[in-house]
C-alpha cells in the first residue's frame, strides 16, 4: 500500500523578489496568451540548496502561497552565483502579481519586491492558467 500518497508535501517560507526581464518582455509583445510568455512569466527562480532542500526538481511545479492569493509556477535554478537561500526570484507578471497584497504598508503602495509566501511542491499540477488572472466583467 503507497501511503506516501495519502500525506502532503512539506511547506517552507520564503521571499520573494520581483524583476523586469527583457526576453519576457519580448514574449509578452507578442502575446499574453503564448507559450513563450507563459514559460518565461510562471516561473520561480531559486537556490539551488533551496531546490535540494525541498527535495524539489529544475522544472518541477510549486505551489506558492501568500495572504494575498495563490499560484502554481515552475522552479528554475537561479542564475546568481550568490548564495540567496530563502529568497526567490519571479519576473514582474500575473503570476508574481498574484501573489502581492493591494496594500500591505502605511503609504499604500504594494511591496512588489519583498513577497512573504509559503511554497511546496504541486506534484503534476499544471501552471495556473493566465486566464485565472483576467477580470473580463468581473
Amino acid at each position: 500500500m503507497d501511503f506516501g500518497k495519502y500525506l502532503s508535501s512539506p511547506e517552507y517560507d520564503i521571499t520573494i523578489i520581483t524583476y523586469r526581464d527583457i526576453f519576457q518582455s519580448c514574449a509578452l509583445e507578442k502575446s499574453v496568451f503564448s507559450d513563450e510568455y507563459k514559460q518565461r512569466s510562471a516561473i520561480l527562480k531559486m537556490d539551488m540548496k533551496d531546490i535540494k532542500k525541498m527535495n524539489l526538481k529544475e522544472g518541477a511545479a510549486v505551489y506558492l502561497k501568500s495572504p494575498a492569493g495563490e499560484v502554481i509556477v515552475k522552479v528554475m535554478k537561479s542564475d546568481s552565483d550568490i548564495a540567496h537561500e530563502n529568497v526567490a526570484y519571479m519576473p514582474n507578471s500575473p503570476w508574481s502579481n498574484a501573489l502581492v497584497q493591494v496594500t500591505d504598508n502605511d503609504n499604500g503602495v504594494p511591496r512588489y519586491k519583498h513577497i512573504k509566501a509559503s511554497i511546496r511542491s504541486a506534484g503534476d499540477k499544471d501552471i495556473t492558467p493566465i486566464r485565472n488572472f483576467l477580470n473580463f466583467g468581473r
